[in-house]
């Protein structure tokens, strides 16, 4: 199986000006597209060739694989990361999705509050999520291509905190483009999917 860089669920300029086209080109088209053409390389003629890209992860993950389970994990954590954002996102969930996170954490507002914390002080570079956790809301940081793919984690949504995701539009300002992304991007519609697949398979 030939891995292929999937889609953007929109056009390249669409999230400006929180996330630019030029950052976006970058991102999608230079690291997106190099760890699957690298990861497509390393698998050819192995053991992981024709396994689906979830499996080739979690198989990576317990042979301790670390060169194609990294390629693996981000090109899995960029799709996922695409479809985390939207051109309308913002705003507060509605819903099932708000009521969890309402009983988890007070209210949209303090939920913002710790995931910026939790993605400000992640150090180096990753990830920080909201996943389920026995049905339970939890937000968690990854390093670098560490994804919860394979494990009893649920992700509902994700936020890229390498350098590369947001250095051309905010430069160090970490913070400024975490602000961003809750208050003009996060994809609260494709979180309530997330959670409304968990709660069928549950």
């Amino acid at each position: 199986m030939t891995h292929v860089l999937p889609n953007l669920p929109y056009d390249m300029d669409a999230l400006d000006p929180h996330v630019s086209a030029e950052t976006l080109s970058y991102h999608y088209d230079k690291h997106h597209r190099g760890y699957i053409d690298k990861l497509n390389k390393q698998i050819e003629g192995s053991s992981y060739d024709g396994l689906p890209l979830e499996q080739v992860i979690i198989t990576a993950r317990n042979k301790a694989d670390i060169d194609v389970l990294n390629n693996a994990a981000q090109a899995w954590n960029h799709d996922f990361l695409w479809k985390s954002m939207s051109p309308n996102g913002g705003g507060t969930p509605d819903g099932a999705l708000k009521q969890l996170l309402d009983g988890a954490f007070k209210n949209t507002d303090v939920f913002k509050t710790e995931f910026k914390k939790a993605a400000s002080s992640l150090f180096g570079s990753g990830w920080t999520w909201l996943v389920l956790e026995r049905g339970k809301p939890k937000i968690l940081n990854t390093s670098n291509a560490d994804s919860p793919v394979g494990t009893q984690l649920i992700p509902l949504l994700v936020l890229d905190v390498w350098e590369h995701a947001y250095y051309l539009d905010y430069q160090n300002e970490r913070a400024r483009y975490i602000d961003s992304f809750l208050d003009n991007l996060v994809n609260w519609d494709f979180a309530a999917q997330n959670l409304n697949i968990s709660e069928k398979v549950a």
